[in-house]
């Protein structure tokens, strides 16, 4: 097949194409992934403390997301953080509006059009990475790199589609793109299928560089990509709890409404976009469009998603309102126990999932606690559903526990900063010893139990009271370990290691006590004298562990 003017090489700008497009992304995800090394730390600091107010709260949705590059993590970040009780639904309403504005960063970044100098940043970049010493030095040359290639994949692109300037059936649908039902449906699909708003703006923008796409025709695209970026939140907030779907629920009605409105004022967009951007007055027609339609593309994506913002921000409560109408709370409250806190799309910022590993292991820590809340004050009179119960929270802890493990070793894949390998280590080990703590109460004091019940007109007044004492003081450490651990309250740690040597002595002087019943005399009363003795033992093992893990905590050997 021979090509000519209008008729391209379809191989050789399939290769250029996807190419690009290969690069451009990978470049985003390089950018980002550099970007969240070096700011993951600060951004639940950010989220939880500069959202005081709607105004506030929006612009800390903006910040953050211009960080991240992503709305999408954003918002996981914001269900958690509703799911935890840290943040209100209202609150996170604010923060999801701030982060559509947050999203325009990377299209105005885009719009300078660097393509011609991009081998610069990634090779500057690259040798950041592999001769840098300091973690915060190769984090620089990741987001080097990958700005580099986000500008290079651009250029592949923007070459690759030169023969179609002069391709009618491509000028024609790009026309199209004009109606603005075409461009927007043809923005959300893109969007949905390649998960990036970013993508789909940058494409926009190559095409109006080389003169291909006019400014409504752009307009469209980026509203349509803001549409199709809710399809993120949306299959993220699958099978999630009822707050990660009211939250992405909001993220949609806020995208759609303003989609909607802005329909019938979009020439009036297109006029404010071109009175507030820069032009290139020195240059005519072709040369002058292909010059100013980017900056003004994103511009008017820019404006469109500060506008709505300024717009619905006095509506935050009315969008989390119609968020909790249309998502009804679930009645059903399922026997196996469920991931609440732990999200996919946290694992590209480790410092966010780690937070997300805390909290989850709060809910651990809450199971552990219930299942010594279910043993009376004397262990002899525990009825046996209470036993049953037991058991049944301690296979929720092993379910639970076992997540926890598999989604710490998928953030282990991930590229870590020194203080995210040493609260990952710490987290697993407290993993690990909460679940050891449910193990000897299911296997060990169960068991004492049961065989008290048997003799519970042996057991004496005193050696309750002896017992119960005890008790009290290990429900309290791990009361105290799950707030150190799921807090990072150093307090709370501390406070774990002194009880637990203090309740070692405790135990060793109950012990004492006990022995001192065992006298020859009734067999039964003999009996539950050691199971007394046993359980106290069980208790003590429980009490070291605690302190290994608030040990763990403080970042102090065990």
């Amino acid at each position: 097949m021979t090509t000519s003017a209008a008729d391209p090489d379809w191989l050789l700008l399939a290769m250029g194409l996807s190419g690009g497009l290969a690069l451009f992304l990978f470049g985003l995800d390089q950018l980002s992934d550099g970007l969240k090394q070096a700011a993951g730390d600060t951004l639940k600091t950010l989220l939880t403390r500069l959202t005081s107010n709607r105004f506030l709260g929006a612009l800390t949705g903006a910040l953050v997301t211009g960080i991240l590059n992503s709305s999408s993590v954003t918002t996981v970040l914001v269900v958690g953080f509703v799911t935890a009780g840290l943040m209100s639904l209202p609150q996170s309403v604010a923060v999801i509006m701030g982060a559509n504005v947050g999203s325009t960063v990377t299209a105005q970044i885009l719009a300078f059009n660097l393509s011609a100098y991009a081998l610069l940043p990634i090779g500057v970049g690259f040798f950041m990475q592999f001769l840098g010493e300091r973690s915060r030095l190769r984090q620089w040359g990741m987001m080097l790199m990958g700005l580099g290639l986000v500008f290079y994949g651009m250029g592949l692109m923007s070459d690759a589609m030169k023969p179609l300037r002069t391709y009618g059936p491509f000028v024609s649908t790009l026309a199209s793109m004009e109606r603005p039902l075409y461009g927007i449906l043809a923005g959300a699909v893109f969007t949905g299928l390649v998960q990036s708003s970013a993508a789909t703006v940058g494409i926009a923008i190559a095409l109006a560089s080389d003169g291909l796409l006019s400014l409504p025709a752009g307009i469209a695209l980026a509203l349509g990509a803001n549409l199709g970026t809710c399809a993120t939140a949306l299959l993220a907030a699958l099978g999630r709890p009822v707050e990660a779907v009211r939250a992405a629920t909001v993220h949609v009605l806020f995208n759609a409404f303003g989609v909607l409105i802005w329909l019938p004022f979009l020439n009036m967009l297109a006029r404010m976009t071109v009175a507030l951007s820069p032009a290139s007055t020195e240059l005519e027609g072709a040369a002058r469009l292909a010059a100013d339609v980017p900056r003004q593309i994103a511009n008017a994506n820019t404006l469109f998603n500060v506008l709505n913002t300024l717009f619905f921000i006095g509506f935050t409560g009315v969008f989390a309102r119609l968020a909790t109408r249309l998502v009804r709370e679930r009645t059903e409250k399922p026997r196996v126990v469920t991931v609440k806190f732990m999200d996919e799309a946290a694992l590209s910022v480790p410092a966010v999932a780690l937070e997300q590993v805390r909290q989850e292991l709060g809910r651990l820590g809450d199971t552990v606690r219930a299942m010594l809340i279910d043993f009376p004050a004397a262990p002899g009179a525990v009825a046996e559903r209470a036993l049953v119960e037991v058991v049944a929270h301690r296979n929720q802890v092993q379910t639970l526990e076992a997540a926890i493990l598999g989604y710490l070793a998928r953030i282990r894949q991930g590229s870590l900063t020194r203080t995210d390998s040493d609260t990952l280590v710490m987290l697993t080990t407290a993993a690990l010893h909460l679940r050891e703590m449910a193990d000897i109460v299911a296997d060990d004091l169960v068991g004492i139990a049961r065989d008290l019940g048997k003799r519970s007109e042996h057991v004496r007044t005193l050696e309750v009271a002896v017992v119960s004492a005890f008790y009290q003081a290990v429900q309290h450490a791990i009361e105290l370990v799950r707030q150190a651990v799921r807090m990072q309250d150093a307090s709370a740690a501390s406070e774990v290691i002194e009880l637990s040597e203090s309740a070692k002595k405790m135990a060793e002087d109950l012990i004492t006590q006990l022995a001192g019943g065992l006298r020859a005399g009734d067999p039964e009363t003999l009996t539950a004298l050691r199971l007394q003795t046993s359980f106290v033992n069980g208790l003590r093992q429980i009490v070291t562990l605690a302190g290994r893990v608030a040990r763990s905590v403080l970042g102090q050997s065990t």
